[in-house]
């Protein structure tokens, strides 16, 4: 057992070294878990046997991915690094699977925190349901269905005022799409034009809590993956998910997250715009199509 003397000296050289390994100032790190300097200030004093207020070691515990106990000596999980998480990297096979759940669970836990998502092709909330079997057209069972009732259910959380969720593409594969290029070849120009017409609607309606920012994909890349707040991040290599949990590597995905921002070439507020123009572009093919058809047709 510790006492409660012992408990403060531990939790007070504890927190000393979470803030020296997160590399932030004591104001900063203060702002990061929603109190005072001065209360930070005191908690960390030699002179101040009181513990922090429960809030306030729930707070700390969420931001820095630690336990409680740990924080107040009450368990002893070794050095801080392997305290921290002892799992930093997992490997979770079977990312296609409909049974998958995953996902909904890591952003019902993300719920008040900010998700960031780079996602594989289109961000899948703003999905047609004939888009999302076109590209799961090759799988046997319920797979298309499931990953439509997935994206539904990702779009009626998206809705809730407390959500909130910056996603980074490359313009370059927007354009594609619009264009029927590579995977979308097969899928139809009326189709697509739906499928624009529909994200032009989300995007608009989701704004400010939902923020689309388009990068040029000639000059940044980043893999599809998805940051969870502070809780973990999940990379997208195919039919496996790279989940990262240390607090180091998921602030070092969300660095590279704002890396893109700043260096996007449409800002949320012109992503509506710039969508339109490709709606309009596509319409304008369609009706030369149809025009070169009616002329083959009329000579025959």
């Amino acid at each position: 057992m510790v006492d409660r003397r012992e408990m403060v000296g531990i939790c007070r050289q504890r927190l000393g070294e979470i803030i020296a390994r997160s590399g932030d100032s004591r104001a900063a790190f203060a702002r990061r878990i929603g109190i005072d300097r001065s209360t930070l200030a005191q908690i960390l004093s030699a002179t101040d046997d009181r513990l922090p207020r429960a809030e306030t070691l729930a707070a700390i515990a969420a931001d820095q991915q630690i336990s409680v106990d740990w924080l107040l000596g009450l368990s002893q999980g070794g050095p801080l690094a392997t305290a921290i998480m002892p799992q930093p990297l997992e490997i979770e096979p079977g990312a296609n699977s409909p049974a998958d759940q995953r996902l909904t669970r890591w952003h019902a836990e993300a719920a008040g925190y900010k998700v960031r998502y780079v996602p594989s092709s289109l961000p899948d909330l703003l999905k047609t349901d004939e888009l999302i079997r076109y590209e799961y057209r090759d799988f046997a069972g319920p797979i298309p269905e499931s990953r439509i009732e997935a994206a539904s259910a990702r779009l009626a959380t998206q809705r809730r005022p407390e959500s909130d969720m910056e996603v980074c593409s490359p313009r370059q594969t927007v354009e594609s799409f619009a264009r029927g290029e590579g995977i979308w070849r097969d899928f139809d120009i009326a189709a697509r034009r739906r499928q624009l017409v529909r994200m032009i609607a989300l995007v608009d309606e989701l704004y400010p809590t939902f923020r689309w920012f388009l990068y040029d994909g000639l000059l940044r890349y980043a893999a599809p993956m998805t940051i969870f707040g502070p809780k973990r991040a999940a990379v997208y290599v195919g039919d496996l998910y790279l989940v990262l949990n240390s607090t180091e590597h998921i602030r070092a995905l969300a660095a590279r997250f704002d890396d893109l921002i700043r260096h996007a070439v449409a800002q949320p507020p012109d992503v509506v715009k710039w969508l339109g123009g490709l709606s309009r572009e596509l319409a304008s093919s369609r009706r030369r199509a149809k025009s070169r058809s009616g002329m083959v047709h009329g000579a025959r």
